[in-house]
């Protein structure tokens, strides 16, 4: 799937980005390479159950940042709970001995997140378009 592809699901055509932002819990810096490697691969997973693609997944010690592609019928709060659930489930099995340095708890995940529309023209792009829109004279 690539970046600017326009999909199409039963009647309608779409293209919805979403820049999603996941933090750990307390901002604890408890990601390494080894497991933001891990992170990706799940994430990848969750992603093509939802039928949702992974553009593109990054991260640092503390955060991950995905570029998703949505389908319309796709809830992203729902998603985005199921994401944060299996994933912090999966790695906190995976890496206990490492995660149990920063949490006693079975936490990984803040319950904020960040979900961001993203791609496509800019907002005032769009406006002046719709504003520029032939209107009937009569």
């Amino acid at each position: 799937m690539t970046k600017n592809q326009i999909r199409s699901h039963h009647h309608c055509v779409y293209k919805i980005t979403y820049h999603l932002v996941l933090v750990t819990k307390y901002r604890r810096k408890c990601f390494t390479k080894e497991i933001l490697d891990r992170l990706q691969e799940i994430c990848k997973d969750i992603c093509e159950k939802w039928d949702i693609g992974l553009i593109e997944f990054s991260g640092e010690q503390d955060h991950i940042h995905l570029l998703l592609d949505f389908h319309p019928s796709a809830q992203p709060s729902k998603f985005v709970n199921n994401l944060k659930t299996v994933s912090s489930r999966l790695i906190r099995r995976d890496f206990s001995d490492h995660l149990a340095k920063f949490y006693w708890k079975p936490v990984m995940w803040t319950r904020a997140y960040c979900l961001l529309s993203a791609g496509g023209a800019p907002i005032d792009v769009i406006k002046q378009y719709i504003e520029n829109q032939e209107k009937p004279t009569e």
